[in-house]
Parts: C-alpha cells; sequence; structure tokens
C-alpha cells in the first residue's frame, strides 16, 4: 500500500466514525426502543385476539415483512409529500426502521410466548391472578428470556440496515463515505474502510450478546425454542 493510500485511510476514518457516532448509533438506538416497545404490544394484542386490534396488526405484519426496507424508506421520504407531508430525514429513517423493527420483533416475541407451556398460564390463573398479571408477573418474564438472543440478532441486522439511510439523505457512514469517495476516486480503499467499521460495530455487539447470554444461563430447552424462533424469522 503506498503512502497516498495510507494517508486517504488514515485522514477518512474519523469523519466516518465520527458519523457513526453521530448518526448511525443514534438511529439504530432509537428506532429499536421504539420498534421493540411497538413489538412488544403487537405481539400481546395478536396473542389476545381482540378482534379488530388483531387484524390491523395481522395487516401491519404482513405488509412491512413482505416489502423491502428500502421501498419503504422511499414512501415515506420521497412518496409522502407528494400528499402534503413532509417528514425530514432523520425522523423518516427512525420512522420507517421501528415499523420494521415493531413487526419482525412482534413475531418474535409472540413466538417466545406462544412457547411458554400452558401450565404456566393455569397456574397462575389457578393464583387468582388477572389475564394482565399473568402476562407481567409469569409469562413475559420468561418470554423475554427467549426473546433476547434474536432480538439481539435483530439489533446487529438494524446497524447494518441503516446504511440504507444514505438513501434519503441521512448522513450516516456510508452516506459520509460517498461523499469521501467522490471527492477522492478512491471507492475501493474507502468502501472497505467502511466495511471494516460496520465490522468493528458489529464484533463489539456479538461480544456483549454473548456476554447477556451467558448471564441468563440459558438452558438447552431454552437454546432449544430460541433456535425454533429463529429458524421461523429466515
Amino acid at each position: 500500500m503506498d503512502a497516498r493510500s495510507i494517508e486517504i485511510l488514515t485522514s477518512s476514518f474519523w469523519p466516518i466514525l465520527k458519523a457513526g457516532i453521530s448518526f448511525t448509533i443514534p438511529l439504530t438506538l432509537i428506532s429499536f426502543a421504539l420498534g421493540t416497545t411497538l413489538a412488544v404490544f403487537v405481539a400481546i394484542i395478536r396473542i389476545s385476539k381482540v378482534p379488530v386490534l388483531n387484524k390491523i396488526c395481522e395487516l401491519y405484519v404482513w405488509i412491512i415483512r413482505g416489502t423491502p426496507l428500502l421501498v419503504q424508506l422511499f414512501l415515506v421520504f420521497f412518496g409522502l409529500p407528494k400528499v402534503g407531508v413532509v417528514i425530514n430525514p432523520m425522523p423518516s429513517g427512525i420512522l420507517v426502521f421501528t415499523l420494521s423493527i415493531g413487526a419482525y420483533s412482534s413475531e418474535i416475541i409472540r413466538a417466545a410466548i406462544l412457547s411458554i407451556p400452558k401450565g404456566q398460564w393455569e397456574a397462575a390463573m389457578s393464583l387468582g391472578m388477572s389475564y394482565p398479571q399473568q402476562l407481567l408477573r409469569i409469562i413475559l418474564p420468561q418470554a423475554f428470556k427467549i426473546s433476547v438472543p434474536p432480538l439481539f440478532n435483530s439489533f446487529i441486522a438494524l446497524v447494518k440496515d441503516t446504511s440504507l439511510a444514505a438513501n434519503i439523505t441521512i448522513p450516516e457512514m456510508f452516506l459520509t463515505t460517498q461523499r469521501i469517495t467522490a471527492r477522492n476516486y478512491e471507492p475501493l480503499l474507502m468502501y472497505i474502510e467502511v466495511g471494516f467499521i460496520y465490522l468493528i460495530f458489529c464484533t463489539v455487539l456479538n461480544y456483549v450478546q454473548n456476554r447477556i447470554e451467558n448471564k441468563l444461563m440459558l438452558t438447552p430447552t431454552d437454546k432449544k425454542k430460541i433456535k425454533e424462533i429463529t429458524d421461523t424469522q429466515v
């Protein structure tokens, strides 16, 4: 590698990393937090079989899971202004990623809840607990333990998916890389570098995920349920 290549890589590393800290990470964290909260409500509605709300949630999950994320971003950012709804880039990205996480994670949480043996529900009912109490005190804590690994996988995937936000002018890492590439005409070097930074982020998150899973002390039965849930999401 010649001196010019080294100079290009070193001079561009901080701007790309700064974009990751300023935009990629906040976009990921906010979207995942809101999306997971939405997912819990959607999952509970779907297992509770509330007629009208259940149909609405089914339709929502079907549409989000059945259409490309990039199409959803374009629809919100470029399409809605045609009907008078203008949303700035960052809120547009948060909205779309939140809806995406909400749909996919709701299926993870719903599957985790359904994996809890019926005997747990019956035992809670025999103690005189109401339906909300059964969920909050008995079912959701167990479902949470099972759903953490697949949810964390979704979180890591979201970090990489935020690169699509470059298409709606959010200056996250990938768009920053594209702008730098337009100045130095070194696409191979620049895309390797941004890929390496994404790899660093995801490697750290994988390490955190492994530590969390060790803390959860998952049993072989838990791991079997997690595998079943993960397989259904593919």
